[in-house]
Order: structure tokens, then sequence, then C-alpha cells
């Protein structure tokens, strides 16, 4: 029987294949699922084919990180050949590392061009499982001329945002756009709400969940009092629906002109300044606020392109990772499609900076963001961010107060742990 990957991977093949005649290597990749990535992901991608002989095909991978992951599992288990390029979030290598290829045999010291700390989380008991394809943090998408129009600036804490979206929305709604909002973000209970809740939890220094060292850190006032900060958002600024938002439904309400402010990926700027955008030139990128006596803190996000070990044509997957994680390509990504690049040079292209000023602007945010507990985790990672949505999950929806909850996660995470991680 075919498993639900293989038959969601034959659907999207279908919808992106190449025709043509016999190629040398017949070869899939996995490309994300936003609105920029079929361009910028499988262009490139069947350019390279076509120089070289193969049929690149493209696999849509679902938008939830969390179904992703759970089909990529299936695809392993059943030792499927279908998909050849893999594409890994940055919470992955330690989870999947045993059904992918070493590239360190492929890419002749390429990596060494790229942020180390993301090659050395790619790298797994000494095997590169990944190029590093684009970097991501959490940021703070905003109407400029909105702000303008009211005589306010870009937030720097929590409370800021809140007190500034409720006034410019309070204003909106009275000139006659009833259901203009506040503030968008990604609150459904899934991955994105994990990144979300750890940017909230960690800017107002109640840490990161869990710690380096693996100890569970997440019952503690300051977490407790972030996750009841960001509840009391839901149905003041943020409509209720934000409960079931993900990233592109943040993005579709903020890109219409219905919110003030969202937070999303760097993604988000190229689209919102496409031409047939509403808001084109009306959006600003801030870091995230800070918490109550705590500092701005980004969620670590991003990509890396790797290759199944049960792909049939390995060699041929693994030129086509290192074409697509090269500078030509990244360049080309960050000016088209916004994606902040791995390759360091590139901060400092003129094209990429012209076209994405917030890359230079905002390096530090991206260069020091917090990144989720997968390291310490590891194969555990999936429970332990599954645990931590659904608390935050609670808080948001009126469920749970903050201090219960995270006195909760924290009895949920030691038995998950239970002796080691």
């Amino acid at each position: 029987m075919r498993t639900a990957f293989a038959r969601h991977a034959a659907a999207t093949v279908l919808a992106f294949g190449l025709a043509g005649a016999a190629p040398a290597a017949q070869l899939t990749i996995a490309c994300g699922s936003n609105a920029a990535d079929a361009d910028h992901c499988g262009r490139f991608a069947q350019e390279w084919g076509r120089r070289n002989g193969h049929t690149v095909k493209m696999y849509t991978a679902p938008a939830s990180a969390t179904d992703n992951l759970a089909l990529l599992r299936q695809q392993f288990a059943a030792k499927s050949s279908d998909i050849d390029v893999i594409l890994i979030d940055v919470v992955w290598p330690g989870v999947i590392k045993d059904h992918l290829v070493d590239l360190k045999p492929y890419s002749q010291g390429a990596e060494k061009a790229h942020f180390p700390t993301i090659v050395a989380n790619n790298t797994v008991d000494g095997k590169l499982v990944g190029m590093p394809w684009y970097t991501d943090a959490g940021l703070l998408f905003y109407r400029r001329d909105l702000l303008a129009k009211y005589q306010l600036r870009p937030p720097a804490t929590w409370d800021e945002l809140a007190a500034t979206a409720k006034r410019v929305m309070e204003g909106e709604r009275a000139a006659g756009a009833k259901d203009f909002q506040g503030f968008v973000f990604q609150a459904k209970a899934y991955e994105g709400l994990s990144c979300n809740a750890l940017e909230w939890v960690a800017s107002a220094g109640g840490g990161t969940v869990v710690d380096p060292s693996g100890a569970v850190t997440i019952d503690n006032p300051a977490a407790a009092r972030a996750l009841d900060n960001a509840a009391a958002w839901i149905g003041t600024i943020a409509p209720g629906g934000v409960l079931n938002y993900a990233e592109e439904d943040s993005r579709g309400v903020f890109q219409t002109g219905g919110a003030l402010f969202m937070r999303n990926w760097p993604y988000a700027w190229a689209l919102a300044q496409a031409a047939d955008s509403p808001v084109r030139g009306k959006v600003g990128i801030a870091p995230l606020p800070a918490g109550p006596g705590g500092r701005p803190a980004a969620t670590l996000g991003g990509a890396q392109l790797g290759v199944s070990k049960y792909s049939k044509n390995v060699a041929a997957a693994a030129a086509l990772v290192m074409h697509m994680t090269s500078a030509e390509v990244q360049k080309h990504r960050a000016i088209g499609g916004s994606y902040n690049p791995t390759i360091v040079e590139l901060y400092k292209d003129p094209e990429v900076v012209t076209a994405n000023p917030f890359m230079a602007e905002l390096l530090p945010v991206f260069t020091h963001a917090v990144a989720r507990p997968a390291g310490a985790t590891g194969l555990k990672y999936p429970e332990v961010s599954r645990a931590f949505w659904d608390a935050a999950h609670d808080v948001l929806s009126k469920k749970s107060s903050g201090a219960d909850a995270v006195r909760r996660l924290d009895g949920k995470l030691r038995q998950i742990k239970r002796s080691q991680w």
C-alpha cells in the first residue's frame, strides 16, 4: 500500500513535473509550501536539471512542519525513494539523521562559506547531513504609513506593541475599517506556535523551555507571565481566529491591509512588496519586542537541503543540493524571494542589500537568534515541542493560566525525558 507521503508526492510531482526525453537521472526535490517557493525553488532546480541532462520534479511539502515531519517519517520507515532531496527544518537534523547521506564527500569544503553555527547544527555524529539553504528568524512587520499617521514608533516592548496596536486599531475602525486588527501571528497548535511562544518566554527572561544542558526550565514566573500577556491579546488586539493561524493565514490578513503588526519570517517581505500587494511600499520591519526586564528574542528558523539515503541517484541528488545552496542561487533567492542567505559574504552584496535593506540592518537578529531546544532533546524534540505548543495554546484559548500551564508542562517534559533525552 502506498504511504500518505507517496500519494502526496505523486500529486505534487504531477502538478510540477517536467516532460521530456529520458534523462540521465530522475530526481524529486522537496520545496517549501509558501507562495514564493514554487518559483524560487523549482525554477532553479529544473534549470540545473536541463543543463545537466536530468529531469527534476517538485514535491511541495505540507504547510505545517509537524505534518511534513510525520510524512517524512512514513517515507523513511518504508525506505521509500520517492523524494531524493529533502527539505530539512532547522530542528530536524538530530531527529532524521539516520536517514540522510553524509554530504562531506560531495561538498568539497563549500560549507566553510556558510555561517559556522548553522553548519554545526547540520553536523551530527561528524556527518554533514544538510547543506544550509536559508536562515530565518522571527521579525515584526508593521505598517509604516499607519504609524506615521498616528505619530507612533515601532514598539520596543510587548506592552508598547499592545498599546500601539489598540490605539491604531480603534482609530482605523472608527474611520470605517470595521475588521481592522492590531496584531496577527501564528497561534495555531503546531510548530509555529512553539516558535512564537519561545520568543515571548525568552524575551521576558523565562529561558528556552529546556536549557542547553538538558535541564527543564519552563516552570518559572517570567515564562508564566509571558504566556498570560500573550493571552490578553486574543480578542483585544488580535482576532479570536488567530488561534488557527499559521504563517500564510497571518500574511493574508496583513498583506490585504487588515492589520497593523504581524509576526512572521523574512519571506513575507518580498510578497508584501510585490506589484499586486495592497501594502506595497507601506511596510517596515523591526526586531521583535522585548518582555519586561528582558531583551528581544527571535526564534532561529531556516532550512537545509539533504539527500535521502534511500535515493536511487545519490550522487546526482548531492550535486543538485550543492547547486541549490550555492552563492549564485542563494543570491537570486535573496533578491527575488527575501530568503536570508547562509553565506556570509552575500550580506555585503549591494544587490542583495538593495532588495532587502533589513537583511544588513537586522543581521544581529539573525546571527543571535534563539534556538529551539532541539539540540538538547534530540530525537525527543517533536514530543517536547508538541507539549510546549499545547500548553501555550491552552493559555491563549483561556483554558489555563500561565502558571498552571508551565507547572503541568514541567511535569510532562520530565515524563518525556525520563532518565535522559
